[in-house]
């Protein structure tokens, strides 16, 4: 198995929405906001090269929307989800599986992309995974949510024919060393991939943890839908990685890839070491 950082370039969120009860004399310390109140989010996949399987994980928000909707969340940088995949020496054409955590636009913007008047998927040799709860959920969007869940994100996978659902229980394995965790707080049936890693175990947080500074019990976002679920959800996942010596990938840190987690002397769930993806085999001795 080979593990490798897909960047897709970087956006600007609302800093209140995103570290939700927290006050900002603590939050703009973790993330600097602008003069609008905005902080900046990276938007990193991640790409597993594992037999056959060249699996990527999330696509960012693509490039297809208009310049109204961009004014929005302002992405900007160098990196996209094609210079990234180049990098590594990968193609669109090359990805089999596209597995998508949920389908808020920025993690699943990249699937499609506009060819003239059509919409079409950008990875057209793989097969897009979702879950047919969450699924349901983002084609019927609560009204909280429906800003979130672009129909021309989502609807044009399926029409390509494309869609697979993941249907292996909470922590079981959707293929040999890759396992599934759902978490509910911050929408329906978000899925969490925990990879087994030559014996090592990588959780891809998504929006569980979307920064290093989330990893504090009480940084809860406002986008959650059921934010004490999430923090139940913080409580379960951080104790394991704990005990169990995990990495954590987080999607969104502006600059932190990975991350290990230790208790304090008050039994309290904090930050050990940061890393990037690249210095994981040397920190845990794995061999190439």
């Amino acid at each position: 198995m080979r593990l490798f950082t897909i960047n897709a370039g970087y956006f600007k969120l609302d800093g209140g929405a995103m570290h939700g009860v927290v006050p900002k004399s603590m939050w703009n310390r973790a993330n600097p906001a602008d003069e609008n109140n905005m902080c900046n989010w990276a938007m990193r996949c991640l790409l597993i090269e594992h037999g056959n399987y060249k699996i990527l994980i999330d696509n960012g928000m693509g490039t297809k929307q208009d310049e109204k909707f961009f004014s929005y969340y302002h992405p900007h940088g160098d990196d996209t989800l094609e210079k990234s995949l180049a990098k590594h020496g990968f193609t669109p054409d090359d990805i089999t599986d596209v597995f998508l955590t949920h389908l808020h636009f920025d993690h699943c913007g990249g699937s499609i992309k506009r060819e003239g008047d059509k919409l079409v998927p950008a990875f057209p040799k793989a097969q897009y995974w979702s879950n047919q709860n969450h699924w349901d959920s983002a084609i019927n969007p609560n009204e909280r949510e429906k800003a979130s869940f672009l129909k021309e994100n989502i609807l044009p996978i399926e029409e390509s024919g494309l869609l697979r659902l993941v249907d292996v229980p909470d922590g079981e394995e959707w293929i040999q060393d890759i396992r599934i965790r759902y978490v509910n707080g911050h929408t329906d049936n978000m899925m969490l991939p925990q990879i087994n890693y030559n014996g090592t175990t990588l959780l891809y947080c998504a929006d569980l943890l979307p920064s290093v500074a989330h990893i504090s019990m009480p940084w809860v976002m406002a986008y959650d839908m059921r934010p004490l679920d999430t923090l139940n959800e913080k409580h379960v996942v951080l104790k394991e990685a704990v005990d169990n010596n995990w990495v954590l990938f987080f999607e969104h840190d502006p600059k932190v890839e990975c991350a290990t987690v230790q208790r304090d002397d008050k039994g309290r769930i904090r930050l050990k070491e940061t890393f990037a993806l690249s210095e994981l085999d040397g920190k845990f001795g794995i061999e190439p």
